[in-house]
Formats: structure tokens, sequence, C-alpha cells
């Protein structure tokens, strides 16, 4: 792992941001959305999201006047990779 994980694991370690992310994980979902599933002020929902976004956890397109938040797996499968590697690795180190 390298110092640029750092907010990746920052982002995920959120409970609130689990949430988002889970309901995030196989749809693009909008941010009334995403508001309306977690039940938090919009502001709050939008300080979580770009948290998110600069960790690279989600990816976002828009629609109009509105953006559209989907997980990105590939980066969060490559982040666990990274720590499967570091923290338990096939062969023991001693």
């Amino acid at each position: 792992m390298n110092e640029n994980d750092s907010s990746f694991w920052k982002a995920v370690a959120d409970p609130v941001r689990q949430r988002i992310m889970k309901y995030c994980c196989c749809r693009q979902r909008s941010v009334t959305e995403i508001v309306t599933k977690v039940k938090l002020s919009q502001p709050t929902v939008s300080h979580h999201l770009a948290l998110l976004r600069e960790a690279g956890v989600l990816k976002v397109e828009r629609h109009g006047k509105e953006l559209w938040h989907k997980l990105d797996q590939k980066k969060v499968a490559i982040c666990c990779g990274r720590m499967m590697i570091a923290f338990a690795p096939e062969e023991k180190i001693d």
C-alpha cells in the first residue's frame, strides 16, 4: 500500500460512508436518492459524497442538473488486494 491509499481507508472507515457505498454498489444513484435512503440532510450527504469521490471510491456522472454516483468496484478491489498483500501475504514472513 502507499500513501495514496490512506484517503481510501479514511473514506471507507466511516459508517455513514459505508452505507452510501453499499447503496451505490451496483447502480447509479442520484444525490436525492442517497439523501432519502440514508436519512441525512443534503449538505451532510454531499460532504460524504465529496470525500468518497476524492478517494476514488465513487464514479460520478452528471445528468442534467444532478450528479449520479456509483461505487467504483475496481478501485475497491484493488485497495483490498493491496491490503491483503501488505497484511496477509501468502508466504510466512518472520
